[in-house]
């Protein structure tokens, strides 16, 4: 699923920068080689960050 469709960043790529210890949007996007570009990905790529750091239980997608 892509996160941030300014810069084709996948949930994938912030869950791996979550891991590596990235807490914040900014952080994690600038793991990948880019920077926050209209903001509309914040929210959820934070919510992304904060699940796999174990802050927030895991989202379930419901059908």
């Amino acid at each position: 699923m892509i996160v941030c469709v300014c810069n084709r960043i996948t949930e994938a790529e912030v869950r791996k920068a979550a891991r590596s210890g990235y807490a914040t949007p900014e952080a994690a996007y600038a793991c990948v080689g880019c920077d926050v570009q209209c903001g509309c990905c914040l929210d959820f790529a934070q919510d992304v960050i904060d699940e796999e750091q174990g802050k927030r239980p895991r989202l379930r997608l419901v059908a």
